[in-house]
C-alpha cells in the first residue's frame, strides 16, 4: 500500500511534526507499505493528485495540520486520512471552542475568559482584566487559543505580570485564554480507536526535572521532564481519568487516535485540553502509553492506517 506521510508544514510545531514524521516512516518501512513523505507546502494538492497514494498519514501539528484545513483537502481529493475529521480538528484545535463544550457538556475544566484582539483594541477589554484576575485568582495561565506543544504560555503571578504574558500570547494568535492556575499533577490519557470503540490508554505522568512549568522544552528535550506510565495512581482515580478522556473523546468528535491533557489537584480532576493530532517523537506521551498498553510503535501505525481504510467511502 502506497502511504503519504505528511509531515513539516510552516507552523511554529515544524520541528515536532518532522520528527513525529520520519518516526511513522520508519515504522511503514517496516511494516511492508510503499513510503511517501511529503513536506506539506504550496504543491501538496498536486502532489497527492500525481501521486495518489492509498492513504495518507498525518503527521502536521498546528495550524494547517491540525486545524482541519489538510483534513478537508485530502477529502476533496479523495485520499483517506488517519485520526479526526475536520470538524474535531478545529474544535480541538481551538482551545477556546473546546472548553466551551466541555463546560456545556459537565466535564470539568479550569475556569476561563477568553478575548481576540478587537476586545482589546475596540472594545476596552483592558478595563476588565481586574474583574477577571479577581474572578480567577493568581497565578493566572494566559496562553494563545490555537497553539500546540505548550507554546506562548505564560504564567502571571501578580497583576503586573498580566499584560507581557497577554503580549506574548497574542504573538502566537490572535486570540487568547486567561485560566485560573490548578496546581497539580499533569498527566495525560491517550485514546486509540478501534472496531469496538476508542480505548483509553494506561494514564502518563509528566514530571519536570525543575520547578518550572511544563514548557516546550520540558517536552521535547530528552531528560528535562521523567514520564510515568502507567502513573502512580491510586485506580479510582486512573478509572475517573480515562472517563473524562473518553468524554472528552466524545464531545470533541475524535477519531483514529487524540491524547486529553488533566491535571489532578487533590483528588480532583479537570481536563485542559484535547489534541486531535499529538506528537508520535520519541518523547511524545501517546506513543509512552501504547507501549505500557503492550501495543509496540509498529502495531500502533498499522491499527490506525487500518482504521482509516476501513472508514473510507466506497
Amino acid at each position: 500500500m502506497k502511504v503519504a506521510v505528511l509531515k513539516g508544514g510552516a507552523s511554529m510545531e515544524r520541528t515536532v511534526s518532522l520528527r513525529s514524521g520520519a518516526r511513522v516512516e520508519d515504522a511503514l518501512a517496516r511494516l511492508g507499505h510503499d513510503v511517501l513523505p511529503i513536506d506539506v507546502g504550496p504543491d501538496l494538492v498536486d502532489r497527492l493528485t500525481a501521486e495518489r497514494p492509498d492513504v495518507a498519514f498525518v503527521a502536521l501539528h498546528g495550524r494547517g495540520g491540525e486545524d482541519g484545513t489538510v483534513q478537508e483537502l485530502l477529502e476533496l481529493v479523495g485520499i483517506p486520512y488517519t485520526a479526526s475529521r475536520p470538524g474535531a480538528c478545529i474544535r480541538c484545535m481551538d482551545k477556546v471552542v473546546a472548553k466551551h463544550a466541555l463546560r456545556d457538556a459537565g466535564i470539568p475544566t479550569p475556569d476561563f475568559y477568553a478575548f481576540n484582539q478587537t476586545a482589546f483594541e475596540d472594545l476596552g477589554a483592558a478595563r476588565a482584566l481586574p474583574a477577571i484576575e479577581e474572578r480567577l485568582e493568581f497565578p493566572i495561565v494566559v496562553k494563545p487559543a490555537g497553539q500546540g506543544s505548550a507554546l506562548g504560555i505564560k504564567f502571571a503571578r501578580t497583576a503586573a505580570d498580566v499584560p507581557n504574558a497577554l503580549v506574548a500570547a497574542f504573538s502566537y494568535d490572535t486570540k487568547v485564554i486567561l485560566e485560573r492556575f490548578v496546581d497539580g499533577r499533569d498527566l495525560a490519557v491517550s485514546v486509540l480507536d478501534s472496531a469496538d470503540g476508542p480505548e483509553a490508554l494506561p494514564v502518563v505522568e509528566a514530571i519536570p526535572d525543575t520547578d518550572d512549568f511544563y514548557d516546550f522544552e520540558a517536552r521535547y528535550v530528552i531528560g528535562a521532564t521523567r514520564f510515568v506510565c502507567p502513573a502512580d495512581l491510586p485506580p479510582e482515580v486512573t478509572l475517573r481519568a480515562q472517563e473524562l478522556a473518553l468524554a472528552t473523546w466524545k464531545v470533541l468528535g475524535c477519531s483514529g487516535f487524540a491524547r486529553v491533557d488533566l491535571m489532578l489537584a487533590g483528588d480532583e480532576l479537570t481536563v485542559l485540553e484535547a489534541n486531535a493530532i499529538p506528537g508520535l517523537t520519541d518523547t511524545s506521551l501517546l506513543p509512552l502509553a501504547a507501549e505500557a498498553a503492550g501495543i509496540g510503535f509498529d502495531d500502533f501505525v498499522a491499527r490506525v492506517l487500518d482504521l482509516a481504510v476501513a472508514r473510507a467511502p466506497a
